[in-house]
């Protein structure tokens, strides 16, 4: 019979079955270092995968900006285009909006709390005013991209004949004499309205930039001749907004 190894106590040793083998049992200086090793060599694939899935759901939390869609993760899934669409179920995300809006209330936490409540309500509507909008929201996307065509004096219609169309279409509001005489105008306009849209739809669903700054310049003027429609006043004159 092999000597007891001097590191093992007689009491450990005559614990283990005879005929059976074990992984794990703990010596007067400490645990055995090849048990070590076999119980590292075996759980380490697991640990490794927890390591590695921990690691990638922070490195996807951290890649992932924060975009305004992302307070609308039911009515927005998909979050913005290309991965969602241009278009908007508006009365989704109305409903969303006041949950979010119920819930985020200053009204609702304790006062150390109230800055915060109120500037995550700031932002919310921020962000509901941005989508609900087809012209805002089309200008919101564009400056995802680093394009900002809202305030970007350069960007006008570079199409000569639309630019006509547009001057021709205020200056028949402003000679009108009645709001019957809008009707006319408001039914082209609307589908001029949703003509763009579709034109947006595709240019983002097809990340095409460049088609959709292009449009995006093109709705907004026609977005100031709705609201010149809406806002009419016999004798009031139009203001064009480039």
């Amino acid at each position: 019979m092999r000597p007891i190894p001097p590191f093992i106590t007689p009491r450990l040793l005559s614990s283990i079955p005879s005929g059976r083998s074990t992984t794990t049992f703990r010596t007067r200086q400490g645990p055995c270092l090849l048990c070590i090793h076999r119980i590292s060599t075996r759980s380490s694939p697991r640990l490794q995968q927890s390591t590695t899935t921990s690691n990638t759901t922070k490195e996807d939390t951290r890649a992932a900006p924060q975009t305004h869609y992302t307070f609308f993760p039911k009515s927005l899934p998909a979050g913005p285009p290309p991965q969602g669409d241009f278009s908007i179920d508006l009365s989704a995300l109305k409903r969303e909006f006041l949950q979010l809006q119920a819930r985020a209330h200053p009204d609702l936490h304790p006062p150390a709390d109230k800055s915060k409540a109120q500037a995550l309500s700031a932002r919310i509507n921020e962000a509901y005013k941005t989508l609900s909008s087809p012209l805002s929201r089309a200008q919101y996307l564009l400056t995802l991209r680093g394009i900002e065509v809202a305030e970007d004096e350069t960007a006008k219609v570079e199409d000569p004949e639309l630019l006509m169309e547009v001057l021709e279409t205020n200056e028949r509001i402003e000679e009108a004499e009645s709001e019957d005489d809008l009707v006319v105008l408001k039914n082209e306009n609307e589908a001029k309205v949703r003509r763009s849209l579709q034109i947006l739809e595709e240019a983002f669903r097809e990340d095409d930039v460049d088609a959709a700054k292009r449009e995006a310049v093109n709705l907004r003027y026609w977005a100031n001749i709705g609201e010149s429609l809406h806002a009419w006043e016999k004798g009031k004159p139009v203001q064009l907004i480039h």
